[in-house]
């Protein structure tokens, strides 16, 4: 318990469980720090929780304090009743269905995100039985996923082009953007987040020097209520998939695994959105900047469906 009166124990080793199964796991209690009780209970809670960016205030005061968590599953159970601790580590048991509390909403995917964000915790309280011994409470965070779909997976593959014919030039003092073309492809935007996002990248053509190009992930995040609703898009993470000026009409791989917990099957509810693209940036040595995004959408995919 590493030096620790009160101790959440899951069974799963990654905190990891699948909706419709039972969340199990063991409370530890240091009896030997802590001789008596007011009671043991324990409180699982899945909640969806939203908030508006700053830049929005102004547009949605109104209803800014209106948009309040939604409540996925709510449990409570009592471990034990008032009483004595065994001079020893009392263990606990529990086990949790995994079921949602209102048909209204399913459970989601854990998702950390910057505006939407869906948790799962656990909580243990110890009732003091005097303001003297106090009250001790212990919380952890369990990672939930949906089961796989068992579908037969058909990759939707895009073709990339990127041109200056596709754009107005632009004049900045005596820079002018510079006539370029870039091609290839992505091998799916219908992607399984626990494969990797692939594809490849050629420049075939470029009036300029390029200093680096970028693989964005983006999260495109949509909350609100029926009074409005405010969309936001946040970088997750970068990747750089060339650096320097690269050789023309050389195939550049693109590569990308999509992180846990900052990633999750795409969701669209009356709710809130969570929505995913992919941003290809191409930075110029004139300070130029050459960007393109591509809507994905992620899934979850049984894994012994192939290609």
């Amino acid at each position: 318990m590493s030096g620790k009166v009160l101790d959440i124990h899951l069974d799963h080793i990654d905190k990891t469980f699948q909706a419709g199964e039972c969340v199990s796991g063991t409370i530890l209690i240091d009896g030997r720090k802590r001789s008596s009780h007011n009671g043991i209970t324990l409180t699982l809670k899945g909640t969806v929780l939203m908030k508006h960016s700053s830049r929005n205030t102004g547009a949605f005061e109104a209803f800014y304090n209106s948009v309040r968590p939604i409540d996925l599953i709510f449990h409570t159970l009592e471990l034990a009743p008032a009483g004595k601790l065994p001079s020893t580590i009392l263990e606990l048991p529990f086990s949790i269905p995994l079921l949602p509390t209102a048909e209204e909403f399913p459970l989601y995917e854990t998702y950390h995100g910057v505006f939407v964000s869906i948790q799962y915790n656990i909580r243990v309280d110890v009732k003091g039985r005097s303001f003297m011994s106090g009250d001790l409470s212990e919380t952890i965070e369990f990672l939930l996923e949906n089961p796989p779909r068992n579908i037969s997976f058909k990759p939707t593959p895009v073709d990339i082009l990127i041109s200056s014919s596709a754009i107005d030039s632009v004049k900045k003092g005596a820079n002018v953007i510079p006539k370029f073309k870039i091609t290839g492809k992505i091998n799916s935007t219908l992607c399984p987040i626990t494969r990797p996002f692939s594809g490849e990248l050629v420049v075939e053509e470029m009036g300029s020097k390029i200093r680096t190009i970028d693989l964005q992930l983006i999260r495109v995040e949509t909350c609100g209520c029926a009074d409005g609703f405010s969309r936001d898009a946040t970088e997750i993470q970068n990747i750089q998939i060339s650096e320097g000026d690269v050789l023309r009409n050389f195939p550049i791989p693109i590569y990308m695994i999509f992180p846990r917990l900052f990633t999750c099957p795409t969701v669209s509810s009356k709710n809130f959105k969570i929505e995913f693209e992919v941003l290809i940036n191409v930075q110029l040595e004139n300070n130029h900047v050459i960007a393109e995004r591509f809507p994905i959408k992620l899934i979850r995919l049984d894994e012994k469906e192939s290609f």
